[in-house]
């Protein structure tokens, strides 16, 4: 890893299903994560993501590149536009610092309204590490198109 480094982009199909589940896994009850009559209610369109699945959403994205023996020390995220059902979020990101075998990245996730999520993560790589290989879609390529 080397400061400058891009990140393979990561696209995210955001489902009702993703959303739903998301919210009920985080203990998250709010109706607007889970009642589209609700959110509707209360000025959205729709149902829309809360943000512990988003975080957890960013970890994976990091850990996806850094490999299993990623340890994620630190995640400050601030959400933006939500994510609503049949939406893709695309997650971006850029090593910005390098300290020993601690990487701080700079991380964005668009979707088609804007800019739903931006933050850092930190992360430690154990310099025995292995190599990372890029997980593939079913249509064999990684995320982010890249083969």
């Amino acid at each position: 890893m080397h400061v400058g480094e891009q990140l393979p982009s990561l696209e995210i199909p955001v489902t009702r299903t993703l959303i739903v589940a998301g919210a009920v896994a985080s203990r998250d009850y709010q109706d607007v994560h889970h009642d589209a009559e609700s959110a509707r209610q209360k000025g959205s369109p729709d149902i829309f993501m809360n943000i512990l699945t988003t975080n957890g959403l960013v970890g994976r994205y990091i850990t996806d590149h850094f490999g299993p023996t990623a340890e994620l020390r630190r995640v400050a995220i601030r959400l933006g536009a939500p994510n609503y059902p049949g939406d893709t979020m695309v997650l971006t990101g850029t090593v910005e610092e390098i300290e020993g075998d601690t990487a701080t990245v700079r991380v964005v996730g668009e979707n088609g309204v804007g800019r739903h999520v931006t933050g850092t993560v930190t992360v430690t790589v154990p310099p025995d590490a292995p190599p990372v290989v890029p997980p593939q879609t079913p249509s064999g390529t990684a995320p982010g198109g890249a083969r």
